[in-house]
């Protein structure tokens, strides 16, 4: 947009893009060496806005490049091509971004600043759902969710996307893998439409109808299929991965190697929960409340039979894990889980660590959560990790993470491919 100034900002390639792709932000039309502020605001579906800054300053030509200059302050310093969009945080300390609705795009005004005039002003439609993506509610028998289809007859791989603790199904994470060809289905297991709000245990059988139902998609054909999970349902997964025999391919994101909270219930096996002590609750400077050593540990002898016996499992492991993590010591549960494969002669899995990143390892781009309101807690909670370096891991996660799935899902007669 160009205002009286003469001063434009242009977005490259395209104001337009997908969620998970970079832009390049460039300024034309200032004053050689003029310095001025850039700026970015963002929407959340909850009405909280979220908001970057930084300072640089034009060239001889009068023009800015993210890609080539430096930030001089502000939210960020140094050369942050995207730094406008992984820096994007509320003023209040204790919130999570929340993106509900992935038919409309995400939007994000950037703006040229001096002297707190606006000289120049363009939006970047971020959008959710790649053109051809098919988006399916889903009431099937007792199940809840979103499913996400790539375009076209398949067969595609496919996936499930369990986060049970967040009511509503994750639907942006599905619908930009099913931009890369997966077959995503969302599920929804608590607090969702006729769910029941909270559940005091699980049962497998409920996910192995997900799964099934998955598969009988005309598109996957009867494939088996991948989960990706994070924190709580990271267990969950292992547990699915452990008893439920369609599972090739799961995603472990920050969660743990026992089964924590609730007791998990498939036919005639019960693996009890993982419990914790309040007592070990601490305060961070900023007055946070701090539960990452709270659980007990999953290998004290009393613990044992909430372990999650994995080297059962057919399929192959990912454990995506952040070093910083105060959720819970997702790192020390990946160490065991890896540490078991490995005692039973198992080589099925990959372990990809980030060493400052936070608890919610998301989909590149998706701004920086440090604390939030945590269900079981009941109160808002630190989750670590630092800003930037978050970033990097959920950028860097986020191709390996399809890589994987390709790798162990797409068999030779069905490639995934991306709708680029």
């Amino acid at each position: 947009m160009h205002y009286s100034s003469g001063v434009s900002i242009r977005l490259l390639p395209s104001s337009k893009c997908s969620f998970e792709d970079p832009v390049q932000v460039t300024v034309r039309g200032l004053n050689p060496h003029q310095r001025v502020k850039l700026r970015s605001k963002i929407t959340d579906d909850n009405g909280l806005v979220f908001n970057a800054s930084a300072t640089y300053q034009a060239d001889d030509y009068g023009q800015i490049d993210m890609n080539r200059d430096p930030s001089l302050g502000g939210s960020f310093t140094g050369v942050e091509p995207m730094g406008l969009f992984w820096a994007l945080k509320a003023d209040v300390l204790s919130c999570k971004f929340t993106l509900a609705d992935v038919t409309r795009p995400a939007l994000v005004d950037i703006e040229v600043v001096s002297d707190d005039e606006v000289l120049a002003k363009v939006t970047n439609e971020r959008h959710c759902i790649a053109e051809g993506v098919r988006r399916i509610p889903v009431a099937e028998g007792r199940i809840r969710g979103t499913l996400f289809m790539p375009p076209g007859k398949g067969p595609f791989p496919g996936i499930l996307d369990t986060n049970v603790f967040r009511g509503a199904p994750f639907e942006l994470r599905a619908a930009l893998l099913a931009k890369n060809g997966f077959a995503v289905f969302a599920l929804a297991f608590q607090g969702y439409q006729d769910l029941p709000k909270r559940a005091d245990r699980f049962h497998l059988e409920y996910f192995e109808e997900s799964v099934d139902f998955l598969r009988e998609q005309p598109e996957v054909k009867g494939q088996k299929v991948g989960n990706i999970s994070i924190s709580k349902s990271g267990d969950l997964a292992l547990s699915m991965a452990t008893f439920l025999p369609n599972l090739a391919a799961t995603v472990w994101i920050n969660g743990c190697n026992a089964n924590t909270l609730v007791p998990v219930y498939y036919k005639d096996i019960v693996i009890p929960p993982l419990l914790f002590d309040t007592k070990r609750i601490k305060m961070t400077p900023l007055g946070l409340v701090d539960i990452g050593e709270v659980m007990d540990d999953p290998m004290a002898e009393e613990n044992l039979p909430s372990v999650i016996p994995i080297e059962r499992a057919p399929g192959n492991f990912m454990f995506v894990v952040s070093e910083a993590d105060r959720n819970w010591r997702s790192a020390y549960y990946a160490k065991l889980a890896c540490e078991r494969l490995k005692a039973h002669g198992k080589n099925n899995y990959d372990l990809v660590k980030y060493e400052n990143a936070g608890h919610f390892i998301e989909v590149p781009y998706m701004p920086f959560c440090l604390a939030n309101f945590h269900g079981v807690a009941s109160q808002p909670v630190f989750f670590g990790g630092d800003p930037k370096a978050h970033s990097e891991a959920q950028l860097d996660a986020w191709p390996k993470i399809i890589d994987f799935f390709r790798k162990h899902l797409a068999a030779d007669e069905h490639k995934t491919r991306s709708m680029l």
